[in-house]
């Protein structure tokens, strides 16, 4: 289990909501609604989300929005542009209220601001990346500020904040590979995924990264999808290789 300081907990009411900032005024209304409704901040957010997408597939547009509906919106675009996919504004918050029920689920599996590392690992699992969205969910449900979510995140390699492919690829540059064929393993990879190096293909199925020694290399050229190692390798193979991972 990785372990990392923790700040003590402020009991303190959030002056913000979702990554916004708010006046007291406004933080006790907004507490009065969610009394007279009975749903959480979060709940509250995920209803007027679903409402949202509902009115966009109407065809309607420009509807009145609060700054936090208006951020999760925001939100959710700049999320489906960073997996590489062309959304309607309403499939985009689909998709962004089924990631963000899911990620309920999580923190509701643990429900303790100590299982913070734990909660991000199994998100890391699930989507292969902690979003800014994810990171602004966890922030208002366990009342931990995103700056000590971004600490963690950015300590540990294992998490990566940016999108990651279900399968990662690996092409080894360093030395040995370079003067026995590396760069033109690459050009190949990339010409047959269709990105470059550092990039997700469209469907997310692969993510695509180079790195500098893989530890093997007499082996050279190598390259890595997933844990899998593939020495001495030809670029007539790429295509071959690649077919196996679904």
């Amino acid at each position: 289990m990785l372990n990392a300081p923790m700040k003590p907990a402020d009991d303190r009411k959030k002056p913000f909501f979702v990554g916004l900032r708010m006046t007291k005024e406004e933080r006790s209304i907004l507490d009065k609604i969610q009394e007279k409704v009975g749903l959480t901040k979060t709940e509250s957010l995920l209803k007027g989300l679903e409402i949202l997408s509902e009115y966009y597939s109407l065809g309607l547009d420009q509807p009145p929005l609060s700054f936090e509906l208006k951020k999760l919106e925001e939100e959710a675009i700049q999320h489906a542009d960073a997996l590489k996919r062309i959304r309607r504004r309403e499939d985009a918050l689909k998709e962004i209220i089924h990631e963000l029920r899911i990620i309920d689920q999580i923190v509701n599996k643990y429900n303790d601001k100590n299982a913070l590392i734990q909660i991000l690992i199994d998100i890391q699992n699930k989507f292969n990346w902690i979003s800014k969205t994810a990171v602004i969910w966890i922030s208002e449900r366990l009342e931990i500020p995103t700056s000590s979510i971004y600490q963690i995140a950015t300590f540990y390699k294992f998490f990566t904040l940016t999108p990651r492919g279900r399968h990662l690829v690996r092409v080894c540059l360093g030395t040995a590979c370079h003067v026995r064929g590396g760069p033109k393993v690459m050009e190949t990879v990339e010409r047959t995924l269709g990105v470059e190096q550092g990039d997700v293909t469209s469907d997310g199925k692969f993510s695509l990264e180079r790195v500098n020694c893989l530890g093997c290399c007499a082996l050279g050229p190598v390259i890595v999808v997933d844990n899998d190692y593939y020495g001495n390798f030809k670029t007539a193979d790429v295509g071959k290789v690649l077919s196996k991972y679904s």
